[in-house]
């Protein structure tokens, strides 16, 4: 599924052009910040509650967590639906540089409520050992984006920028609504299967709140800061001397082109990262702290030798990748300047969703958000001076403080 992301990424990037496709990712951060406000980290509540119910035999209060995080999805999705609407003006003049006009970030607003509730459900087959229900309804949503966006650029791409988003946007929110009505429907069909004798009286409105709210109040910090560090790279290229359009290229290239090649081989560890959580606060939950170091090191060992390897492709085969992926060689040197990163990136990925897994997902938020900080000081002060080798090298300062601080956290953990 991965991999079917990937070229289709490849194809709106080659067809868009890497101008449009700055534009794109800009519009897009605003999406993700918009997804954070409506998920709020229920996911995560709804894999760690479900587990620890089904770790104690409880499956019908599991069932119970499952209905009170779905009312705080629904809540919050409209919610956050509603502050798109009344500030999508603004962040079309300010943030955007009226570069494009509202209408995409009414597109965003229709599709929050069907991401929060697609985000619980797919929190509870993560928890119940069944994330190829996840992957289904995942699979079904990438073929119905790639349809429609493949439609819809096929007609409308050469029109202008905002059309172009438009398009991208559009179908985004259709496959997302897709997908939410598939997994809302194999929920109903899996948990008929679930004994329905309570075993407790229990509410988790609580328990729900004390995870989701660190969670969510770092999240929006994390992804305000985000947000904030996308908008700055154009702007502050400016004072480099570089057109804005010339700007957004290069951010493109960068942003959307080279990091999802590099980050492309990643998905065969995200494939199992996600389902450590689950694991992990399962035997956090039985107090088998032996096992988990023990499951650390064999996934540490497999991670770190895996990563080596594909730095080194990338590193030796930076050209040939880049004519190969882009036909031309404009990323080539970005991939060749990033791959020794490829570790840190890779072996952070499964510290996160390890500390995830031990209920420690406030110090991996506070660690991202130091991260991001530190991110934005050097891309405020080093872009006017170095241009694009100054991006770059907050790159770089970004992965390794974020790793080192991350296995700063896991050792103190265990």
């Amino acid at each position: 599924m991965k991999s079917i992301g990937m070229g289709f990424g490849i194809y709106v990037s080659n067809k868009i052009g890497s101008e449009a496709l700055g534009v794109f990712n800009l519009v897009m951060s605003v999406y993700m910040f918009a997804v954070t406000l409506a998920t709020s980290g229920l996911s995560l509540a709804c894999t760690c509650i479900v587990s620890e119910e089904l770790a104690k035999g409880h499956s019908y209060d599991a069932l119970k967590a499952v209905k009170s995080c779905l009312i705080f999805s629904l809540i919050l999705g409209f919610g956050s639906s509603i502050l798109v609407l009344v500030f999508s003006n603004i962040i079309s003049q300010n943030w955007l540089n009226s570069m494009i006009s509202c209408r995409p970030l009414y597109l965003i607003a229709i599709g929050l409520p069907f991401i929060a509730v697609s985000s619980v459900i797919n929190g509870y087959f993560s928890a119940v050992r069944k994330a190829y229900k996840s992957a289904i309804s995942q699979v079904f949503e990438l073929f119905i984006k790639i349809f429609f966006s493949i439609v819809l650029l096929h007609f409308y791409a050469n029109k202008n920028v905002e059309t172009t988003c438009i398009c991208l946007i559009l179908a985004d929110v259709i496959s997302e609504i897709c997908s939410c009505l598939l997994i809302v429907t194999l929920y109903k069909i899996d948990k008929i299967k679930i004994s329905k004798k309570p075993i407790t009286i229990v509410t988790f409105k609580r328990k729900i709140l004390k995870i989701t709210l660190p969670v969510s109040i770092t999240s929006y910090i994390h992804s305000g800061l985000s947000t904030l560090k996308q908008f700055i790279i154009p702007k502050r290229l400016l004072l480099f001397g570089l057109p804005y359009s010339i700007a957004l290229s290069e951010y493109g290239k960068i942003n959307g082109m080279t990091m999802s090649v590099l980050l492309f081989p990643n998905v065969f560890i995200f494939s199992f990262s996600n389902l450590l959580i689950p694991e992990f606060a399962s035997l956090m939950a039985k107090g088998y702290k032996k096992r988990i170091t023990e499951i650390c090191k064999k996934v540490f060992f497999t991670t770190s030798v895996f990563s080596i390897c594909i730095s080194l492709i990338f590193f030796f085969f930076a050209n040939d990748i880049s004519l190969m992926i882009f036909q031309n060689l404009s990323c080539a040197k970005y991939i060749k300047i990033l791959s020794p990163l490829i570790l840190f990136m890779y072996l952070d990925n499964i510290i996160d969703s390890i500390l995830k897994g031990l209920n420690k997902q406030f110090s991996v938020m506070i660690c991202n958000i130091l991260d991001l900080l530190l991110t934005i000081s050097v891309l405020y002060f080093l872009l006017p001076i170095l241009g694009i080798e100054g991006y770059l090298l907050s790159i770089m300062i970004s992965e390794i403080f974020n790793f080192c601080v991350s296995c700063f956290q896991l050792i103190k953990a265990l």
